[in-house]
């Protein structure tokens, strides 16, 4: 690009467009907007041409990596043949077709696949769906929904309202009622008294696990089981920095979930679709939720789609009669976004991309635990291509920084410094402050390598700020 037409993009960026989640008191005449205008495989690059690693697949997105012409050329295809057509009453060929695949794919009878545009769609329709279930079935009054403390499950009203990040909320209450939160499964925050006397960290782990799901138990009687309708739960906790389960804990919430009849609903807008190494992260950690919620990877982001996959004990009701799920999307299930992810599905089935992140997990894991040398750097947590780092200020207490320390780390240093170290990714201090990395899945030991340098050379200079 020219230096004019660069001019022109900042001041027309400043002057007209409203970015997401974005402070754009930031942006001034000394300060300008990232406009990012490339991406090929692991790479991305700005409108100055500068080259960085994208370390964050986008936002959790790029599965298969940037620059796929397949996936171009199959949404422009699709566009020639049949642009757009909605799925009120009606269908088309690749919303079948992609419905047949995911279930196929997907554990156990979950088998009845409603389009969205996007997660957070797809999170909406889950709540709505078990409200309605539960009334079909002669229990009315089954509506609340249990979540997880600093849990992100999406923004519109009633996805936000079961997210447990309360600075997201505030601005916006009030939301919908009957939601409570329960811990989350930090382990490197467990309190003492989970850890149920142990000092071998594996009897430490069990023991967290199913103090953590017993607390799920808690909120249920506390808010009765006649009133509670589903727990969402990701497989891995993005918001936070990235939380596993501990072993047992999902088999425990599977087995409160039964005895409760409270549907368990597997929030995987991030982690299906090979962030884990397999198709969905229930799959990865052997538990059958009622229904699972996915967006992000299922296109590579390449077309906007999202999905709310359901049990066939849930779509029975739906069946009878002229009972009908009062409940759509304009562009959900959009035949561009569908023919696309019929061909993001080829690519993973061809190159094998689960196989790989399960090949490769172990070496991203090893290689971010390097930085763990580093005093700022207090745990390295995740699972398949999905860590977060946690930093602290004390490692050997853990202290964690204020909210003004976080905010000059974070905001006025990390983000910043990271990317022009050549490395695009998250710093969050949605909970304790952390790093976030889930790189394409193409990624390999030499991405592991440039990603752990860039970190130890920002970091190590973050070290000498505080």
């Amino acid at each position: 690009m020219s230096n004019d037409d660069l001019d022109h993009l900042q001041r027309a960026g400043k002057r007209h467009l409203w970015m997401h989640f974005s402070r754009h008191g930031s942006y001034d005449d000394t300060h300008d907007i990232p406009i990012i205008t490339k991406g090929d495989g692991m790479y991305i690059w700005d409108a100055a041409g500068r080259k960085y690693l994208d370390g964050l697949a986008g936002l959790f997105v790029v599965q298969a990596g940037h620059g796929r012409e397949e996936l171009a050329e199959a949404a422009a295809k699709q566009a020639k043949e049949l642009a757009f057509f909605p799925l009120w009453t009606f269908a088309h060929p690749n919303a079948i077709l992609l419905a047949e695949r995911i279930a196929s794919y997907a554990p156990g009878d979950l088998n009845r696949v409603f389009f969205t545009s996007g997660g957070g769609e797809a999170v909406e329709t889950a709540w709505k769906l078990a409200k309605q279930y539960f009334k079909l079935t002669g229990k009315p009054a089954k509506t609340k929904v249990i979540s997880r403390q600093v849990a992100y499950h999406g923004t519109p009203h009633g996805a936000l309202s079961i997210t447990g990040i309360p600075a997201m909320k505030q601005m916006f209450e009030p939301l919908v009622p009957s939601t409570s939160h329960v811990p989350n499964t930090n382990f490197y925050r467990a309190p003492d008294s989970s850890l149920g006397g142990f000092s071998d960290e594996k009897e430490q782990l069990q023991s967290f696990g199913r103090w953590a799901a017993d607390r799920i138990e808690d909120a249920i009687l506390a808010e009765g089981a006649d009133t509670v309708a589903a727990v969402f739960l990701e497989p891995v906790q993005n918001a936070g920095g990235c939380f596993p389960p501990p072993p047992g804990y999902f088999e425990r919430v599977r087995e409160i979930c039964d005895e409760h009849d409270v549907l368990l609903v597997s929030d995987e807008v991030i982690c299906a679709f090979g962030r884990l190494g397999e198709m969905f992260g229930a799959t990865k950690f052997d538990y059958q939720p009622d229904m699972i919620t996915c967006a992000k990877g299922l296109t590579s982001g390449y077309s906007p789609l999202g999905a709310m996959i359901a049990s066939d004990r849930l779509m029975e009701p739906f069946l009878q009669g002229s009972t009908s799920f009062m409940h759509g999307y304009t562009f959900g299930g959009h035949p561009v976004s569908a023919a696309v992810a019929m061909a993001n599905l080829d690519i993973f089935e061809r190159e094998d991309l689960n196989g790989h992140v399960l090949r490769n997990e172990g070496a991203f894991r090893s290689t971010l635990e390097k930085l763990l040398d580093l005093d700022l750097v207090g745990d390295v947590r995740g699972d398949g291509y999905f860590y977060g780092i946690e930093l602290v200020k004390d490692k050997a207490s853990k202290a964690s920084f204020d909210e003004a320390e976080s905010e000059r780390l974070l905001r006025g240093f990390l983000s910043k410094a990271l990317f022009e170290g050549g490395l695009y990714c998250r710093a969050d201090d949605r909970g304790d402050p952390v790093i976030q990395l889930a790189p394409p899945l193409i990624a390999d030991q030499s991405h592991f390598d440039e990603i752990e340098q860039i970190l130890r050379s920002v970091l190590t200079e973050a070290e000498g700020l505080i």
